[in-house]
Order: structure tokens, then sequence, then C-alpha cells
């Protein structure tokens, strides 16, 4: 495929993106320069072997699903988020998008993806959700069960003095509500 050229010689030297192509046979055809380093500790050269050598098994579904999205649709590029062996027992996420290559007949010959790690990514998303679950739910739930106490107090006969000091209380308690509230929205 010609038009994979002038990409493999940009992006060859990347120290960003992966650059890969595999072919019909689903294994690897070509692998960029920062692609290599990443995996070769622990497959050696990934050249002619199988492309799920590198991922979460639970992943190649997903991959194969894309590529015959890229079969079905030439001119598309699709996007797939998949997960790498990090050589440690564990997996970095990357994101991809594949496209289809075509013969001069306009066969399909293989596929080409330009991918990034975006585990630093996915790893703070992560514990923002984590801080958000842990505001609505362990901070919020503590200001709910006060405001309701402010309102059984509230409701039984109190002198001048213990109301003064529930309005106190209930104006606290909504402000420290409001800026959780407001933290929440924020993320």
């Amino acid at each position: 495929m010609k038009s994979f050229e002038p990409l493999k010689e940009l992006l060859d030297d990347s120290s960003t993106f992966y650059l890969i192509s595999v072919g019909m046979d689903s294994t690897y055809r070509y692998i960029n320069r920062l692609y290599q380093p990443v995996f070769k500790p622990q497959h050696g050269n990934l050249l002619g072997k199988h492309y799920a050598v590198t991922m979460h098994p639970e992943d190649t579904g997903l991959c194969r699903h894309v590529a015959g999205q890229c079969f079905e649709n030439p001119e598309g590029i699709f996007p797939a988020v998949v997960r790498k062996h990090d050589g440690c027992g564990g997996y970095i996420a990357t994101q991809w998008d594949y496209k289809a290559m075509l013969d001069e007949r306009g066969e399909p010959s293989g596929i080409f993806c330009l991918g990034y790690d975006i585990t630093t990514l996915v790893q703070k998303t992560n514990a923002l959700e984590q801080i958000e679950h842990i505001q609505s739910h362990v901070i919020r739930k503590p200001i709910a069960n006060l405001q309701g106490l402010v309102e059984l107090f509230d409701e039984r006969g109190l002198g001048p003095q213990q109301k003064q000091l529930l309005s106190l209380i209930r104006s606290c308690i909504n402000e420290l509500d409001v800026v959780v509230s407001a933290r929440g929205s924020d993320s």
C-alpha cells in the first residue's frame, strides 16, 4: 500500500506514537521504533508473530471487530482501546486508530494502526471517579444525616438558645453542602 509509506517515514522514529501494520494472516508486518522496545523483552522480535501476543486476551475480540469494520468501510478510521502487556505482569492502556490497507487491486492486504499509551490518563480518570464516589457517598451521607437530625430537633419545642444554636448548625451544614455540591459539579 503506497499511502502507508509516507506515514511510516513520518512516524518510524516517533517518541509518542506507535505505528504497526498487521497482515491478513494476523501477524505483525511492520513495527516502528517506539513499539518494538516495549515488547521485545517479553516476546523477542515481533515481526511475523501473531498480533495477539502483546495484548490482554479479552481485547482480541475487540481487535477482530474493529478490523472487520475497517474492511467493511476501507475509507474509514476506527478507534479501539487495547490493553497491552507491560512486561511486569500487568497491562498498559493504549488508544489506537485502525485503517484497512488495500493492495493495487483494491483487495484487503492488512491493517495499519496508529496508537499511543493512555495509561496515565486512564489511571487519573479512575482516581477522579473514585474521588467523586467518595464525595458523593462518603461525605454527602453524613451531611444528609446531619440535615435530618437538625430538622428532627427543630420539630421539638426548643428554647430560644437551643433554636439559635440549631440555626447556626443548620447554616454550617448548608454551607458545607453547597461546597461539596459545587465540587461535585466541577468533576
